[in-house]
């Protein structure tokens, strides 16, 4: 179960805008660069969020660069999920590779979530609640092995803990 409050942001949320370039091309840390998440959209925003926060955004978040420096800021910074009308693919992958749930959601409960409403998404049972508004919506499961990624924290962990277990092999497959 994840709970937070609702950051609202709009369309077309590129990576750039998560962190921008000035940053992510420089050899700084992520914990670094968390401190400037968000800075082009509101300079204020990066001390705003609290951690478990949820972002909460239009259609086609993440897109622009493939680098994984996006969603791996959003992580260090404390966001626990993001919800979006839709998402650019490699975003979508580099948000699961970290183990931040990235959830395609209806436009209307997009649309009727403001700042600050406080979350509620179960991924087991596919729902995500407004708890300030009392809406709900569903969404479209996860396949399992996205579900361990995500509950390992991310490839990485899901890996090094089917290594260990000695459950990694040939039926496993890495989409």
């Amino acid at each position: 179960m994840i709970k937070g409050k609702a950051i609202k942001l709009g369309d077309d949320i590129n990576t750039d805008l998560v962190i921008a370039g000035r940053y992510k091309f420089k050899s700084v840390s992520i914990e670094e660069m968390a401190q400037h998440i968000f800075e082009d959209i509101d300079p204020s925003l990066a001390s705003r969020i609290k951690p478990g926060d949820i972002v909460v955004a239009g259609k086609n978040f993440g897109c622009g660069s493939s680098r994984e420096q996006a969603p791996r800021v959003m992580v260090k910074a404390g966001i626990s999920a993001v919800i979006a009308k839709s998402f650019a693919r490699i975003f979508f992958r580099n948000a699961i590779n970290v183990g931040l749930p990235a959830i395609v959601v209806e436009g209307k409960f997009v649309d009727s979530t403001s700042e600050y409403d406080l979350l509620e998404i179960d991924l087991t049972k596919n729902t995500i609640k407004n708890l300030t508004k009392d809406i709900e919506a569903k969404f479209k499961p996860f396949p399992q092995q996205l579900l361990q990624i995500l509950e390992a924290g991310g490839l990485v962990s899901y890996v090094k803990k089917k290594i260990s277990l000695n459950e990694l092999d040939s039926d496993v497959s890495i989409w």
